[in-house]
């Protein structure tokens, strides 16, 4: 499956994968055309921005302008905290829309984190549903709602009930509670 993974995410493919509290679309955050690709299927404004999500504070760091220190970030992460730092030089505009934070998470959820082991990198991590609509939680639904336009990875969605909490890392204020 790993080697599936990387070739279809290498090739500017879009994954619906299972998250902590629904369905995920997710891509190469640095692969623009595939980005672009999870808004239209979305109908997602460009400049609403995106979240990533890594297995390791080492995926995440490179999005991230200046590293913060590892015991802060213990109290939020791994887990359901999507934090908001200033992004380093090399994240493209893609990512943050009309924002100056890049939303990273370091996920708690098992699946979500083998799949970025899988890819080897962070993924874009959106909810799949259109804009505005319910999100997806099971595996078959993604499979009537997406067919062919994504390739959907079979798992469990995590307990959650709602989406991540949205925080500033700097300033510690909440945007999504």
């Amino acid at each position: 499956m790993n080697h599936r993974i990387r070739a279809h995410l290498k090739a500017g493919g879009v994954l619906a994968y299972p998250t902590e509290s629904c369905y995920g679309l997710g891509c190469d955050p640095m692969n623009r055309r595939a980005v672009e690709r999870i808004l239209s299927i979305k109908g997602r404004p460009r400049h609403k921005g995106l979240i990533l999500i890594g297995a390791s504070l080492r995926q995440l760091t490179p999005f991230i302008a200046e590293i913060p220190d590892a015991s802060r970030l213990e109290k939020y992460w791994p887990g359901p905290f999507t934090l908001l730092f200033r992004p380093s030089r090399r994240t493209p505009k893609w990512l943050t829309g009309r924002h100056d934070r890049i939303a990273l998470r370091l996920t708690a959820h098992p699946e979500s984190a083998r799949l970025c082991r899988s890819a080897g990198s962070a993924l874009v991590s959106t909810s799949a549903n259109r804009s505005g609509m319910k999100p997806v939680k099971s595996y078959r639904e993604c499979i009537a709602r997406f067919g062919r336009k994504v390739l959907v990875i079979p798992g469990r969605i995590g307990k959650r009930k709602n989406p991540s909490t949205i925080l500033d890392f700097e300033s510690g204020r909440i945007f999504r509670p």
